[in-house]
């Protein structure tokens, strides 16, 4: 499998989501894992499963920002999205920055973030599990 394909304009939170607030330190596009980088003053770029400090997802973008603005990011709760889900399956940090990916994609050495499982086609539950281990 790959990235599940997401439509930025119909990442939409919904009446349960848990929103935060940062600024970004980058290019972010709605729809992508989050994290703070502490190396530059906590600002939110996009995860990546490569690397243990870029895959420690805080939630997931809401809005595009570019470096500098306001950033939304919902950290619980529902997300909707465009139909990009299997129901029951439990995606993860992809190892593409700013990617979701379902996480049998995550190879050996990929650290596993875990974002929230499909409660539908079109709904992420958010419940965000960083381990800090990488898969066997």
């Amino acid at each position: 499998m790959a990235d599940v394909s997401v439509t930025a304009a119909s990442v939409v939170k919904t009446a349960t989501s848990l929103i935060g607030y940062g600024t970004a330190g980058g290019t972010v596009t709605a729809g992508q894992p989050v994290y703070a980088d502490t190396t530059a003053s906590n600002k939110l770029k996009p995860c990546d499963a490569d690397v243990l400090a870029s895959s420690k997802a805080i939630g997931i973008a809401l809005h595009g920002a570019s470096d500098g603005q306001p950033l939304q990011y919902c950290y619980g709760g529902n997300l909707t999205f465009n139909s990009a889900f299997t129901i029951g399956q439990v995606y993860v940090c992809s190892v593409n920055a700013g990617g979701i990916a379902p996480y049998a994609d995550l190879a050996a050495g990929d650290f596993v973030t875990i974002l929230g499982v499909a409660t539908s086609a079109t709904n992420l539950k958010i419940g965000i599990l960083y381990s800090a281990t990488a898969k066997p």
